[in-house]
């Protein structure tokens, strides 16, 4: 099996647990980097579920809008991975608007191994054909990482871990909420603040940018530095 490294890109992020999720109660845990390159190494066993939850943590999705993502918003005519995948409006929660997402390499190298696998109409077809879910049901998908969530002993992390892990990376980043909000679909700010994380030590070094304001007339340049 490929082994999957993301080595610096979600570093920081998830070192803190306020909230943990206990048996479907409270907000979905934040992934570290490690944790998530031990869930798709060790926890995530084949090529479509490593897929399916890459286009979570890579686009910033909800579990149904991957489930329901659809072939020809992911691959041109000739096969190959778009630039940019469309989360369609009709998919969405609220059905609120489309968004559109650029395709970064990490989920690229997913999508094209997955692509001779890839249903007629969704990227991630159902088991059956007849049945009136033609796409992998969420029921099914929240099965499968709570198995992989066991075996990798990764406590209180749930679909939405990938959502809130990408948000909370972005803003950790100092990517604009205004942007973020872009490719989160929040109808507003105020909804998508309660998604991301606030470390201690975030807090700790916005406190420190204070002793600028000293009392004691001391030079403050340094603190410039």
């Amino acid at each position: 099996m490929q082994q999957w490294s993301i080595c610096g890109k979600l570093s920081g992020i998830g070192s803190s647990l306020p909230s943990m999720k206990i048996e479907r109660h409270g907000q979905a845990k934040i992934l570290t980097q490690q944790e998530i390159e031990l869930l798709f190494n060790e926890g995530l066993h084949t090529a479509r579920d490593r897929t399916l939850f890459g286009v979570c943590l890579y686009t910033a999705c909800r579990i149904g809008e991957a489930c329901s993502v659809m072939v020809k918003d992911i691959y041109t005519n000739s096969g190959t991975v778009r630039s940019t995948i469309n989360e369609r409006k009709a998919n969405t929660k609220g059905k609120l608007q489309t968004r559109t997402i650029p395709v970064i390499e990490d989920l690229r190298s997913l999508l094209t191994s997955w692509k001779p696998n890839a249903g007629q109409t969704y990227l991630f077809p159902g088991r059956h054909s007849s049945h009136h879910w033609k796409h992998l049901h969420t029921n099914s998908a929240d099965q499968i990482l709570r198995e992989a969530f066991e075996q990798t002993g990764i406590e209180g992390a749930s679909t939405h871990s990938f959502r809130r892990t990408a948000l909370t990376q972005m803003s950790n980043a100092g990517i604009p909420l205004r942007i973020i909000q872009e490719i989160s679909g929040h109808n507003n700010l105020e909804q998508l603040q309660h998604y991301l994380e606030v470390k201690p030590d975030q807090v700790k070094g916005v406190i420190a940018f204070l002793s600028m304001l000293s009392y004691t007339g001391k030079d403050t340049s340094r603190c410039r530095a």
